[in-house]
């Protein structure tokens, strides 16, 4: 069974940063798609960015220039690097794999 623990949220100024870490277990092999997503307080869930089985990753319009998907050298750890962050990137971020299962989550607030 897939198991996925995120890590590294916590409360940062504006303009500053975050790596946020997603350790992954259970996967029958190295290559796997992952995605980051976000839940605001009121809002629905909303996708981040995502790696796919060939390690190509994708970012929604509102993170692209800020925010990183990218895999550690033990192949099992998926971190997202958030850099210029704003108040708006407060939420409950997530990982989740492609065959649907979910982390816990790790609060992220960016106080203005």
């Amino acid at each position: 069974e897939v198991q996925l623990v995120e890590s590294g949220g916590g409360l940062v100024q504006a303009g500053g940063s975050l790596r946020l870490s997603c350790a992954a277990s259970g996967f029958t092999s190295e290559h796997y798609a992952i995605g980051w997503f976000r839940q605001a307080p009121g809002k629905e869930r909303e996708g981040v960015s995502c790696k796919d089985i060939d390690g190509r990753t994708y970012n929604a319009d509102s993170v692209k220039g800020r925010f990183t998907i990218s895999s550690g050298k033990d192949k099992i750890t998926v971190y997202l690097q958030m850099d210029s962050l704003k108040p708006e990137d407060t939420a409950i971020y997530y990982c989740r794999s492609e065959a649907g299962y979910w982390g816990q989550g790790t609060q992220v607030t960016v106080s203005s």
